[in-house]
């Protein structure tokens, strides 16, 4: 069995968001069928110098620093007529890299985490392409689109328009497309031609998530808590939108908890809000202590694609949660999930669930069922063992 490469847009480890948590899992899984070669971008000081911890599972890993500006993947996708988020990713020493380690290893596999990576595709090749969109990022720019007003409307238009074709353009090129939830497939596969997709769900390390695990519970204060990276556009929509919206329905209810929000780099948005009722606590080293004293934790996204970590690791400890529909969307979540659609319902659902604490923590354990029973890594793996267990159909790319 030959190699893998591992296209990544951002270092997955540390594990500590999103795209980060589905990357490492992915792989450390395909590590364990054979030799993995990893080549990825760092955007965050934190996430260099882990090179100990990607030596032990990788057989190679090279990380370049991302940094170049926005104005200036701006102007050369103009020029180049270019989707935005592929010019920002667009780097002749990762295009030489990936063609060094092609040259050098024997590659059976090429696993591509995110469409911006798609661009450093070889144009020929013998080896299975497996290209991982997680989700349908030019839907979500359509939704920027309809709610933003010129230039940018403009802009994310232009955006949607030309991510969506190079999705498509990818997925006929590739042997499998992989999606977080049927949800997102079904909307790529309405969107036109999308042959050999696959959804291969996002899991949860529920022995790590465990509310009877050993952590400092002393590092948190309770209060109602949303948890997630702060400087990403559809968190610092949802911070804003339920201090500004939800917490004045509850203090005019009586109800004296704060607003948690918990995550590194808030954006100059959230930390604006911190006050006497809205903590903005930046990182965090643990976030387990800090949903283990939420009595309710939120979801309040506007905008979400997807299945979100969030929300399925607040289900893994036993936490009553009140999610947006668009949050809970993606979860097979068996009715242990309370879900809002607007704010007068968010502050309803919250204020029932703090005054039955019982039923609130009933509502906790069946969540902790459903995510033991439904959302175990190994088990939501097991789709990507089936696609990497097929042979390969397509011997040239277009």
């Amino acid at each position: 069995m030959g190699g893998t490469l591992f296209l990544a847009h951002r270092v997955p480890y540390p594990p500590d968001r999103g795209d980060k948590i589905r990357g490492w899992h992915l792989l450390r899984h395909m590590a364990a069928r054979g030799p993995v070669h990893l080549v990825t971008f760092a955007d965050d000081p934190a996430d260099l110098g882990h090179d100990a911890v990607l030596g032990e599972v990788c057989a190679s890993h090279h990380v370049t620093w991302r940094g170049k500006p926005q104005w200036r993947a701006g102007l050369e996708a103009l020029a180049s007529g270019r989707p935005i988020s592929v010019a920002a990713f667009a780097d002749a020493g990762v295009a030489e890299r990936v063609r060094a380690v092609l040259a050098r290893e024997a590659i059976d596999t090429i696993f591509v985490f995110s469409g911006q990576m798609a661009q450093y595709l070889p144009t020929v090749t013998d080896a299975r392409i497996v290209m991982d969109f997680c989700d349908v990022d030019s839907a979500k720019f359509t939704s920027y689109a309809a709610a933003g007003t010129p230039p940018m409307a403009w802009v994310m238009a232009r955006e949607a328009r030309l991510l969506g074709a190079f999705e498509h353009e990818i997925a006929a090129r590739v042997d499998a497309s992989l999606f977080v939830s049927e949800a997102e497939a079904a909307l790529f596969r309405a969107g036109g031609a999308a042959p050999r997709v696959t959804v291969v769900e996002n899991g949860i390390d529920t022995a790590f998530f465990d509310p009877a695990g050993a952590f400092d519970r002393s590092a948190a204060v309770p209060g109602v808590t949303f948890t997630g990276q702060m400087d990403y556009a559809p968190n610092v929509e949802a911070a804003c939108w339920f201090a500004g919206e939800v917490m004045p329905r509850l203090a005019a209810r009586g109800i004296d908890l704060p607003f948690n929000i918990v995550g590194r780099a808030p954006a100059k948005a959230v930390r604006a809000l911190a006050g006497e009722w809205v903590r903005v606590t930046g990182a965090v080293a643990d976030v387990r202590p800090w949903l283990a004293a939420a009595p309710v934790v939120v979801a309040p996204l506007l905008t979400a694609r997807g299945v979100q970590n969030k929300v399925l690791e607040a289900m893994a400890l036993a936490r009553p949660i009140v999610a947006s529909t668009v949050a809970a969307e993606g979860i097979e979540h068996r009715g242990t999930l309370s879900v809002a659609g607007d704010a007068d319902a968010f502050a309803e659902r919250i204020l029932a669930l703090l005054a039955d604490r019982d039923a609130a923590a009933a509502q906790g354990r069946a969540a902790r069922a459903c995510v033991e029973d439904r959302y175990g890594w190994a088990a939501r793996l097991a789709a990507l063992d089936a696609v990497l267990d097929r042979p390969v159909e397509r011997r040239v790319a277009a």
